[in-house]
């Protein structure tokens, strides 16, 4: 598994892969690339649409749509991508 810096990460997330950190402690957590207009047009009624977003699936299988680096996301070296 080759290991990323969060400016790689970006990168991969931006090209449609799945990325997580080798230091997160929960199983099966990973980052996507959510596209705003299928956010809207999924869970929003029109009136405010989404933008494109981070999402996070979470250790115990829910999704985070907005989720923000920490200090310590962002220095880490041990991004990878998922399949």
């Amino acid at each position: 598994m080759k290991k990323m810096t969060f400016g790689d990460a970006l990168e991969a997330l931006k090209a449609g892969k799945k990325v997580a950190r080798t230091g997160w402690n929960g199983k099966g957590m990973y980052l996507y690339l959510a596209d705003g207009k299928l956010l809207t047009q999924e869970i929003g009624d029109g009136s405010y649409p989404f933008t494109d977003s981070i999402v996070m699936k979470t250790a115990d299988n829910r999704f985070c749509i907005g989720w923000l680096a920490s200090q310590a996301d962002m220095l880490a070296e041990d991004w990878h991508t998922v399949e």
